[in-house]
C-alpha cells in the first residue's frame, strides 16, 4: 500500500491537480507520523491492515466535515472534502457488496462446519482472516447468526 501511495504522489506531481497532490501529501505525512509513533513505542511500522484502518478514519473525518460544511451552506468546501474522500478511497481494498456478503457468509458457515449459534465466533474469525478490510463485520455477524438459526 505504501508503494501505491508513493507512486500516486509522484504521478500527481507530474500532473497539475493540486487537491490530489495535497491529499496524497497529507496521507504520506499521516503515515510517517504514525510510523514514528510506532517506532517510539518499540513496535514495527504500520502494515497494510493498519494503513487501511488509518485511511478509513481519514475518510470518516472528511465525511463528517463535508456534512457540517454542507449544513452550513459552504457547498464548495463540502465538494472539496468529497474530492479528498475519492482520492483516499482509491487505496482502500474493494468492499464486498451486500450480495457477495451473503455468499461469503454462507461459505464461511460451510467451510467451518458450523451448525449452531455457538459457532458464530468460528465463522466470524474465518471471515476476518479472509476479508479483513473488505466487509462490514456487524452486517456479517447478523447474516451468520441468521444462517445458523
Amino acid at each position: 500500500m505504501r508503494d501505491e501511495i508513493a507512486a500516486a504522489l509522484q504521478a500527481a506531481k507530474a500532473g497539475d491537480d493540486k487537491r490530489r497532490i495535497g491529499t496524497l501529501r497529507l496521507i504520506t505525512a499521516t503515515l510517517r507520523d504514525r510510523d514514528e509513533a510506532q517506532r517510539a513505542s518499540g513496535r514495527p511500522c504500520l502494515g497494510d491492515p493498519e494503513i487501511a484502518d488509518m485511511l478509513a478514519r481519514m475518510i470518516a473525518q472528511r465525511e463528517c466535515a463535508a456534512q457540517r460544511l454542507a449544513a452550513a451552506g459552504d457547498l464548495a468546501e463540502a465538494d472539496g472534502e468529497k474530492a479528498e474522500i475519492a482520492v483516499i478511497a482509491e487505496f482502500l481494498p474493494r468492499s464486498v457488496s451486500p450480495g457477495e456478503l451473503e455468499r461469503v457468509c454462507r461459505e464461511a458457515v460451510t467451510e467451518t462446519g458450523s451448525k449452531g449459534l455457538r459457532d458464530v465466533g468460528r465463522c466470524m474469525n474465518a471471515l476476518k482472516a479472509r476479508y479483513h478490510d473488505q466487509i462490514n463485520l456487524t452486517q456479517a455477524s447478523s447474516l451468520v447468526r441468521g444462517l445458523l438459526r
